[in-house]
């Protein structure tokens, strides 16, 4: 059974960094899809990142992260990474590491089967 545990979030100002940390175990990590995904209070979850390392790397980030945030993957480590600079108050959210089994790379949360438990990020303004 996969288990994702996330780490790194915090309390930043706007215009600072944070680097999110997402631990996987229980399978063969490269052979998945890995997201980032946040939900802020009242809002729905939200795709931000994903990786895909079976085709190359392919990366997929959300229009309103690219250019501050970039997502990487350790696979001798079994960690995926997202590096979030720039950091604005309408970041503020739970971020989650989600991992998906085959199939195509796709922002959609229902596609993935396994999620950690969430960290929170704050960003002050």
């Amino acid at each position: 059974q996969v288990q994702l545990v996330e780490s790194g979030g915090g309390l930043v100002q706007a215009g600072g960094s944070l680097r999110l940390s997402c631990a996987f175990s229980g399978d063969t990590f490269n052979r998945y899809i890995m997201g980032w995904f946040r939900q802020a209070p009242g809002k729905e979850r939200e795709f931000v990142a994903l990786i895909d390392w079976r085709i190359g790397g392919r990366i997929d980030l959300a229009d309103s992260v690219k250019g501050r945030f970039t997502i990487s993957r350790n696979n001798a480590k079994n960690t995926v990474y997202l590096q979030m600079n720039s950091l604005k108050p309408e970041d503020t959210a739970v971020y989650y590491c989600a991992a998906q089994f085959g199939g195509v790379p796709n922002a959609k949360a229902s596609g993935y089967g396994a999620w950690g438990q969430g960290t929170q990020v704050t960003v002050s303004s």
